[in-house]
């Protein structure tokens, strides 16, 4: 198998036990390993770079090699691709969340946004979660996500898998399926108003059972899912172009 440079992210932070599980479990691979993660937790931050141009970006490169950055997963990422740290990346590992990452929100989550701007800068991506904000068994998650490296090292540049793995030994997870994002009518998201008015987010459980083959319930049943998903791309339909176009050519001059 060809070597490759493989760049190790999460948003939990770089001294989390999750990165380092993750760092070791893909190591093992015999890759030249990078690590490059936010130096405080960044859960949540989507896709943000928050970097200004021309302005320096704090760095501090920690007793174990791994270089912690004031900044998101996703300028982890970018900085990495540019040359910032030596050689680029061939391809982005990014985990293991402190929790799962599921449904069609997982665009919100810092871990899944750095394999999807990997996929936007040439890169394939890997985003790994378990299911357990403390988990106990990160090495069954560490297992999974070196053999789903070991399959994205041979597939086509700009493919991105997200991960998900119960928090359980490797004896009992049920096996790894395929899961369909859970829809949006299933978010965990409510809003509530605190005694002072002021509006809050909290989590609550949906009252009707999960459909099967979402990555929702399939996690519930002791399944790993797998789950290749897509960043931002253009579509052919050209309507609203062609309407905004007539409308334009039946404008006065300004």
């Amino acid at each position: 198998m060809k070597q490759l440079r493989i760049l190790v992210t999460n948003d939990d932070g770089v001294e989390s036990p999750g990165i380092q599980a993750l760092a070791a479990a893909v190591s093992d691979l015999g890759h030249d390993l990078l690590v490059v993660a936010p130096l405080d937790d960044q859960s949540g931050v989507g896709s943000a770079r928050a970097a200004r141009i021309g302005q320096p970006i704090r760095t501090k490169v920690l007793d174990s090699g791994f270089i912690g950055i004031g900044g998101t997963p996703a300028l982890a990422v970018t900085l990495a691709r540019l040359g910032a740290f030596g050689p680029p990346p061939d391809l982005v590992v990014s985990g293991i969340n402190h929790g799962i990452n599921i449904g069609v929100s997982i665009f919100h989550s810092g871990t899944v946004a750095a394999a999807l701007t990997a996929a936007s800068q040439g890169m394939s991506g890997l985003a790994v979660s378990i299911g357990s904000e403390d988990p106990r068994f990160l090495e069954t998650a560490g297992a999974i996500a070196a053999e789903a490296t070991r399959w994205l090292v041979t597939a086509p540049a700009g493919t991105v898998l997200s991960v998900n793995v119960p928090d359980v030994p490797a004896s009992e997870v049920q096996g790894v399926r395929w899961a369909r994002l859970t829809p949006i009518s299933r978010s965990r998201l409510a809003a509530e108003i605190t005694p002072t008015g002021e509006p809050m987010i909290v989590l609550d459980t949906p009252a009707e059972p999960a459909e099967p083959d979402t990555d929702e319930a399939l996690l519930s049943a002791g399944y790993a899912t797998v789950t290749p998903i897509i960043g931002v791309r253009d579509l052919s339909d050209q309507s609203a172009a062609r309407y905004l176009q007539a409308q334009w050519n039946g404008r006065p001059e300004l």
